[in-house]
């Protein structure tokens, strides 16, 4: 995969340098990630996603894509609210429930294990309607299901953001991706932005932050 910024990389490197968290383990946790090359959201990203929690100030927020647990932390130390996040990956998993505990988040994050499709369907049988914020940041080709799967469990105005749906420019050109090695993921990725973009009862923005947000004002009286 290419790995060309999204934006120019000097402005990029510059945005970075303007990044600083007050937080100490959340800090080291992102250092270790970064050096151990685990995916977890990107610096700009999470100055947005930081604006976001403190204009939305949410109560509860949904996660798909737990990873090692980092987003999870960071939506907690921002604006205290409760996550329940999803993470297939066993030894992603473990991590997490590890790093959580370590942070002194455990009483406000629900991790669950396993498949992000099956865990949905069984959360609608518990609840519905209950997440101000949905965070959708797990196995791009699969964002559809995701986002299908998480609407009946959102608050009426709730907030859906997407990460990385510009995969690396991927999304925008094919030039991108040099090899042909991500047609399938490109392909869905296309149509999932053509189709949040076209609903009705969903008012959607795309930024080249990060790797690509999307993020989707949620107005459920006005589904079909």
């Amino acid at each position: 995969m290419s790995t060309m910024n999204i934006t120019n990389e000097i402005i990029a490197a510059f945005i970075d340098d303007l990044y600083y968290n007050e937080n100490e383990q959340l800090q080291e946790l992102r250092d270790f990630a970064e050096t151990n090359h685990v995916p977890i959201i990107l610096k700009d990203t999470e100055g947005l996603l930081a604006t976001i929690m403190k204009l939305k100030r949410p109560e509860q927020v949904l996660e798909i894509g737990t990873a090692i647990g980092y987003s999870a932390s960071f939506f907690v130390d921002c604006c205290g609210c409760s996550v329940t996040t999803i993470e297939s990956d066993p030894d992603a998993y473990e991590s997490a429930v590890n790093n959580i505990e370590a942070m002194g988040f455990a009483d406000k994050i629900t991790l669950l294990e396993g498949d992000a499709v099956d865990v949905l369907k069984q959360l609608q049988t518990k609840e519905t309607g209950c997440f101000d914020i949905v965070f959708i940041d797990a196995a791009k080709s699969h964002y559809r299901e995701f986002w299908d799967l998480s609407l009946p469990l959102c608050k009426e105005d709730a907030l859906i953001i997407c990460d990385n749906v510009l995969m690396k420019g991927m999304t925008a050109s094919d030039s991108f991706d040099t090899r042909g090695r991500y047609k399938t993921s490109i392909r869905r990725m296309r149509e999932f932005i053509a189709y949040i973009n076209g609903l009705d009862y969903a008012d959607t923005i795309v930024l080249p932050v990060g790797d690509g947000v999307s993020m989707s004002m949620i107005h459920k009286d006005e589904q079909n």
